[in-house]
């Protein structure tokens, strides 16, 4: 198949492309490259031996995007464009609506004007209400605690609207847990700019040196260790459950949204402390305050994804601690040194 992969770019667009393109789909990347690096575009083509179109403008922009859908014939499109800070929405909440729902719009009024009508969406599990039993199920409410979260759950109304308005749309809805990990190469990973807001890079470059030490916010929570719980993912498994949700989108219509988790929770001095046992280096740490709007567990039920995508997560903890500390540690400033 050929697939445009919005966000293509970014942490899990770079190896959900090269996961495509290992697989032999022909794939087209746009991306605006703010939160991503052309390098990693590079490096996807040299793992995979082959090369692809990349562009690079908003996807809010109607006209370019036009463009490339009259250049190209295209089978699906895979949405991993938007912004992703949980605490910058906060801080900016029109910047992140504007553009996580205008992008949105904008690319599906493109596919239904170039009859492609076959979407997999970037999701996470922020729609789901907090309280909610665990694990969490694809029943449970929903219900956000920040911008960032309420533009996914808009962003998934938005496209349930369109699925039902018109029956020859097929839409996966996937909502991630934690991606951690990277490409067992080594060559492309998680590059965050700034300050990490994301545990696996923080401790990462902690261990590096590049940080004096990462804060653990909050240790009075009710769990065993009394710091937060959470489903990490290999970002690898995740790629995966990409393609596998492509292959039930050709053969299904309507809307459907995943799980994309392993079903098991770990706390975050349970990733410290197989991280350094993995990878025999040191994390230093200190405690910190809750941070607001977080809450205690939050892990996966991932039945359905095995039910309906016939796909489950194959990479263990360990295997999420030394593919980031191998890709880090080859990468000590990401992408920037290349």
């Amino acid at each position: 198949m050929n697939i445009l992969v919005t966000g293509g770019a970014g942490y899990i667009g770079s190896h959900t492309c090269l996961q495509l393109l290992r697989a032999g789909h022909e794939i087209v990347v746009v991306d605006n490259l703010i939160n991503a690096n052309e390098e990693a575009v590079r490096r996807v083509q040299k793992l995979a031996g082959k090369s692809f179109p990349f562009y690079q403008f908003d996807l809010c922009d109607g006209n370019r995007l036009d463009e490339v859908f009259t250049h190209h014939t295209f089978d699906g499109v895979i949405h991993f464009a938007g912004l992703k800070a949980v605490g910058e929405s906060v801080s900016i909440p029109l910047r992140y609506y504007g553009n996580n729902l205008n992008s949105t719009i904008t690319l599906c009024r493109v596919m239904a004007r170039h009859n492609v009508k076959r979407l997999i969406f970037s999701s996470s599990a922020t729609v789901y209400q907090p309280g909610s039993p665990m694990p969490v199920n694809e029943d449970a409410a929903l219900g956000c605690t920040n911008p960032y979260g309420w533009t996914k759950f808009m962003c998934e109304q938005i496209l349930r609207d369109i699925a039902a308005a018109d029956p020859t749309w097929s839409v996966v809805l996937l909502r991630y847990f934690n991606p951690i990990g990277a490409d067992e190469s080594g060559l492309i990973g998680e590059d965050p700019s700034g300050i990490p807001n994301n545990l696996m890079p923080y401790i990462t470059q902690t261990a590096l040196g590049r940080l004096e030490k990462f804060s653990v916010f909050g240790d009075d929570y009710d769990t065993p260790d009394g710091t937060g719980v959470r489903d990490y993912i290999h970002v690898v498994d995740l790629a995966q459950g990409h393609m596998d949700a492509l292959a039930y989108a050709t053969q299904h219509t309507g809307s459907v949204a995943i799980n994309l988790g392993t079903g098991v929770g770990y706390s975050v001095l349970d990733i410290v402390r197989a991280f350094e046992k993995v990878n025999d280096v040191k994390v230093p740490y200190q405690i910190a305050p809750r941070r607001p709007g977080d809450v205690a567990t939050v892990y996966a039920d991932p039945r359905k994804a095995k039910q309906l995508l016939n796909w489950q997560a194959e990479k263990n903890l360990e295997d999420m601690c030394r593919d980031s500390w191998r890709w880090q540690s080859m990468n000590p400033k990401g992408f920037a040194e290349a």
